[in-house]
């Protein structure tokens, strides 16, 4: 069984920094695609970031130039670093994962937003306060 386990969130004053890290265990023989999403109280999920199978990375217009997403193969590790955080950045941040046949692509190059993502994290919390 697929599992998605994100950590650290935590509390920063504006203009910080923070790494969140995203390890995914249970899989194999697969290739996989995976993304970034939060969640304000309030408001719709909104996805952020997304990690291709080909290791080529996509971002949401709101997080652009901000937030960087990467991976680390050998710790089925996906991380997002966020920096010049904002106090609209506050939410609950979930990572998500699919697999997908070998040489098949989840996302083409394009950023998409509404991809169904198979296997979803429990969320870290971020808090960004001015």
């Amino acid at each position: 069984q697929v599992q998605v386990v994100e950590s650290g969130g935590g509390s920063v004053q504006a203009g910080g920094s923070l790494r969140l890290s995203c390890a995914v265990s249970g899989f194999t023989h697969s290739s996989f695609c995976m993304g970034w999403f939060r969640q304000a109280p309030g408001k719709e999920r909104e996805g952020i970031a997304n990690m291709d199978s080909d290791g080529s990375a996509t971002y949401a217009e709101s997080v652009k130039g901000r937030y960087t997403i990467s991976q680390d193969n050998a710790k089925n590790t996906l991380y997002l670093q966020m920096n010049s955080l904002k106090p609209d950045d506050t939410a609950m941040y979930y990572c998500a994962a699919d697999y997908v046949m070998a040489d098949n692509e989840c996302f083409g190059g394009t950023w998409v937003e509404f991809y169904e993502f198979k296997y979803w994290g429990q969320g870290t919390q971020v808090t960004v306060s001015s």
